[in-house]
């Protein structure tokens, strides 16, 4: 198991009145190659970016540019943090790192974020791992984030730019390795795979029911409008911990549709509460 969840409530203080009081974390990260990166992304993502929000909170914070950037700088220093040397030789003395001291920049981690204010949702997507708003009144799934494969035509054009090739093996993959153009760590493969994310600022609605954070295991095999569906069939039961009844649902799902990639889900309630 190679993946890592991060879920950290009241992570960041809000410095500007135009996003609400409150900001939740949350982070699903898919490794690959071994589990550290994935789980120093559990582990630090959050700090990093609470840095960076408090060092623009008050100056504009609530702009959908701020937010983009804040984010970029995020993943910049935390692939930086995990492609240093220092990085490498702390996870090659970790109890968790498998792989060899000499290969630790063959590993990486896709990295969808999420946070959650009283009046938007900010995604920032590195990777294939996906972010889908549940919304009710018949309304279709939004997704939030958009899957960075390398044979998708803008990441196939940026990685030829850079002097990259996709080979199709089993699928497209950046120089015939990686099935992904995007991703936190895999020194090896830069300039071709990027760290920068793509990020969306969402306005909510009453008619928000919930968002789904999961790793491509789950995605492969369940659609955005049956992962809503089963969200939708929890929420319907008024159970109080209806969320990690949908995460454990849509898992068992996954494994019973036979995905063969690491599944991890997170639900977030986005109901309006009464206060």
């Amino acid at each position: 198991m190679e993946d890592a969840v991060s879920v950290r409530e009241s992570f960041a203080a809000e410095g500007n009145a135009d996003g609400g009081g409150r900001r939740d974390f949350y982070g699903v990260f898919d490794g690959h190659g071994c589990s550290h990166v994935a789980e120093a992304c559990r582990d630090r993502m959050h700090d990093l970016l609470a840095e960076e929000l408090a060092a623009v909170d008050g100056s504009g914070s609530g702009s959908a540019a701020t937010w983009t950037a804040a984010m970029e700088r995020s993943f910049a220093r935390m692939d930086a943090e995990v492609t240093s040397a220092g990085g490498r030789a702390a996870a090659a003395r970790s109890s968790t790192c498998r792989c060899d001291a000499h290969r630790c920049d063959h590993v990486g981690s896709t990295a969808v974020v999420a946070v959650v204010e009283e009046r938007r949702v900010v995604v920032a997507n590195c990777g294939d791992s996906r972010a889908v708003l549940c919304r009710g009144d018949g309304a279709p799934p939004l997704p939030l984030s958009s899957d960075h494969k390398p044979d998708r035509p803008d990441e196939l054009e940026r990685i030829e730019s850079a002097g990259g090739r996709v080979i199709f093996w089993e699928g497209a993959r950046v120089l015939g390795v990686l099935a992904m153009s995007r991703a936190i760590g895999d020194g090896y493969l830069k300039p071709y795979v990027s760290s920068v994310p793509e990020v969306t600022v969402t306005d909510r609605s009453d008619a928000d029911e919930c968002l789904i954070l999961a790793s491509d295991g789950l995605w492969d095999v369940v659609s955005n409008e049956a992962a809503c569906e089963v969200a939708r069939a929890c929420l319907r039961r008024g159970r109080a911990k209806w969320c990690a009844e949908a995460a454990a649902l849509l898992t068992k799902l996954a494994l019973a549709r036979r995905s063969s990639d690491n599944v991890s889900v997170v639900v977030i309630d986005l109901r309006r509460r009464n206060h």
